[in-house]
């Protein structure tokens, strides 16, 4: 159980929102009590009526008249009742229980309990001010009503340690409340900032899918193209190639539509050719990539169920290989110096499944900053291409990546 669960834990300071005035401009409306706060308030009460009775004891012990011991009762019942105001009005309800507290001695424990609440609601200047009244007024109470029990200036020495110990400990529960404020400030822009990021690795991810797509496309409709041009200026060619060259033009055609289901709307920026005359990678490529990081020091492992891999779509075989590069990526990362296990089984009508695994890392593993973005741009990729990527922790202790993409018959 947290106290962020349950707001009836907290003070209305920190349960409800701290802003001076609401979006329209107006001011915000009054803060109500928390259960907390109720408890608090009613102990408060409690003591300060304590307080007062002990001092209307000690007046009426003193030899001081009815008339004063009732006027001590009255006074300090009043001081006591007024408590409940301190949220509202916290500093003139201070200063007034102060001056109260100089002639009226069953008041100084209100008096105290109100100088707390303006401890930790009002900043240091204003809270100064309103300390050094509380300890010019609880030294004129010494004199105006003097205890013959206690020397005078053992008196005041109990009334400024008081004074400060309310305040210094008033001061301290401000802080601790504004440390909380800016932790949960900090909270609520760190969640922000990762949900743009988030939205930035998406758009990144739909981007780059896009980039793929065009130069795929550009391809295939060039080669239409050039088989709908030999039709149109050879209408005299003999069957078979008009045949073979339809075929060409219904494959194509039918290629360049499937891919394009898979585009987002996002197209290339201008200029932005740095990778336009570089072939794609696919299934096939998929050993070079392994060899690759064999090189450079990985072990990996490719378990490929694929007996023709050219036989999957192009446009499959570049998520799969997109999506072990980026787990092997991750696992050279975040598990360096383990095995790595990279699975891929399928066939025409049930769909194409690659996985990648890699148990837990055996020593201490630097942070590495931004990770998880590349994981949201596969998650973003199997789904455009019609399927599904899921990833997390291995029964092992490790980290296992699964991705299933459709593959028709």
């Amino acid at each position: 159980m947290t106290r962020a669960e349950y707001p009836w834990l907290l003070p209305s300071d920190l349960a409800e929102s701290a802003d001076s005035e609401a979006p329209d401009g107006h001011p915000a409306r009054r803060r109500r009590r928390t259960v907390r706060d109720w408890i608090v308030d009613t102990t408060a009460f409690v003591l300060a009526s304590f307080v007062g009775l002990l001092a209307v004891d000690a007046s009426s012990r003193l030899g001081n008249s009815e008339v004063a011991v009732l006027g001590d009762q009255l006074l300090g019942a009043a001081a006591c009742c007024a408590l409940w105001l301190r949220r509202r009005w916290p500093v003139g309800l201070t200063v007034a229980l102060s001056v109260l507290s100089t002639v009226a001695p069953a008041a100084g424990g209100a008096a105290l309990v109100a100088l707390f609440g303006v401890a930790v609601r009002v900043p240091f200047r204003r809270l100064a001010y309103v300390g050094g009244l509380a300890l010019v007024c609880g030294t004129a109470q010494v004199f105006v009503r003097p205890d013959p029990t206690l020397h005078p200036l053992a008196s005041v020495a109990i009334g400024v340690v008081l004074v400060l110990l309310v305040t210094g400990w008033g001061m301290l529960v401000r802080s601790r409340r504004r440390l909380v404020v800016a932790l949960r400030e900090r909270a609520r822009r760190a969640e922000a900032e990762a949900e743009l990021r988030a939205e930035q690795a998406q758009r990144a991810a739909r981007e780059a899918i896009a980039r793929e797509m065009h130069d795929v496309l550009a391809h295939r409709l060039t080669l239409l193209s050039v088989h709908a041009g030999a039709l149109e200026f050879r209408p005299d060619a003999p069957p078979p190639e008009v045949a073979r060259a339809a075929g060409v033009i219904r494959d194509s055609a039918h290629e360049a539509l499937q891919d394009l289901r898979e585009i987002i709307g996002v197209l290339r920026a201008p200029g932005d050719r740095e990778d336009g005359d570089r072939p794609q990678p696919t299934l096939a490529t998929l050993d070079a990539l392994i060899a690759e990081s064999r090189r450079a020091g990985m072990k990996v492992t490719l378990d490929n169920g694929i007996a023709d891999p050219s036989g999957v779509p192009a446009a499959t075989g570049r998520t799969v290989y997109r999506i072990a590069q980026e787990g092997l990526t991750n696992a050279r990362k975040h598990a360096p110096g383990t095995e790595v296990t990279v699975t891929v089984r399928g066939r025409p009508g049930d769909g194409l499944t690659v996985g990648v695994h890699n148990p837990a890392p055996t020593g201490p593993v630097p942070h590495v900053p931004g990770s998880g973005q590349g994981l949201i741009g596969l998650t973003e990729r199997a789904t455009l291409a019609g399927g599904r990527l899921t990833h997390g922790p291995a029964p092992d202790g490790g980290f296992a990546l699964h991705a299933w993409l459709p593959w028709p018959s």
